[in-house]
C-alpha cells in the first residue's frame, strides 16, 4: 500500500468514526435534523431486535422522535468499534462497515416529576436523582457509504442483547 493509500485509510477511518459519533450524539440529543443527514437517500434502519421498527431513515427518524419522547434522559456510549474499508485493486474502497458495541442507559419519563432538565444532579442527600431506570445494551452493525457529502449511513441494524427495566430508587 502507498503512502496516499495509507493516509486515505486513516483519515476514512476517522471520517467513520466520526459517523458513528455524530449518530449517537443526533439520538441522544433529540436532534432529529442532524440524524436524517447522516443517511444516504436509500439509508435504512432496522431497530427489530429492541422491539422497534425496520425503514427509511425518514420513518425511523419520525418513530425515534415518539419514541425517545419517553426517555428524556438518554445516553449512548458506543464502543469496541471495528471499522473494515472495502478495497478496490489495493486502494481504500467506498463502503464500510462498523461493528460496534453499546451500552445506552436512559431514564423513563415521569409525567409526575418535573423535566429532566429541571433536575437537581443530586438530591439534599447527595444521592443521584437522574439514576438510569432503562439500561439496554448489544451490539450495532453500521454500513457507511462514501458520498459527494462525506461518508454516510446507508444502514443500522441493532443487534439487542439484553436490556434492564428497574424502578428509580425513592431514597
Amino acid at each position: 500500500m502507498t503512502q496516499r493509500a495509507e493516509h486515505s485509510t486513516v483519515m476514512d477511518r476517522l471520517a467513520i468514526d466520526d459517523l458513528v459519533t455524530d449518530y449517537a450524539i443526533a439520538v441522544d440529543d433529540g436532534d432529529w435534523a442532524a440524524y436524517r443527514q447522516l443517511f444516504t437517500k436509500d439509508g435504512r434502519a432496522d431497530y427489530r431486535s429492541a422491539g422497534g421498527i425496520e425503514g427509511g431513515w425518514e420513518e425511523i427518524a419520525a418513530w425515534l422522535a415518539d419514541m425517545m419522547r419517553h426517555f428524556p434522559v438518554r445516553q449512548h456510549l458506543i464502543v469496541n468499534r471495528r471499522i473494515t474499508l472495502d478495497t478496490r485493486d489495493g486502494a481504500p474502497g467506498d463502503t464500510a462497515t462498523v461493528r460496534a458495541d453499546y451500552l445506552n442507559p436512559m431514564r423513563l419519563a415521569d409525567p409526575s416529576a418535573p423535566p429532566a432538565t429541571d433536575l437537581p444532579a443530586e438530591d439534599p442527600r447527595g444521592h443521584a436523582a437522574l439514576v438510569p431506570n432503562y439500561t439496554c445494551a448489544g451490539r450495532y452493525s453500521f454500513t457507511a457509504r462514501r458520498t459527494a457529502d462525506g461518508w454516510r449511513l446507508a444502514e443500522v441494524v441493532v443487534h439487542e442483547k439484553w436490556r434492564q427495566v428497574g424502578a428509580v430508587p425513592k431514597g
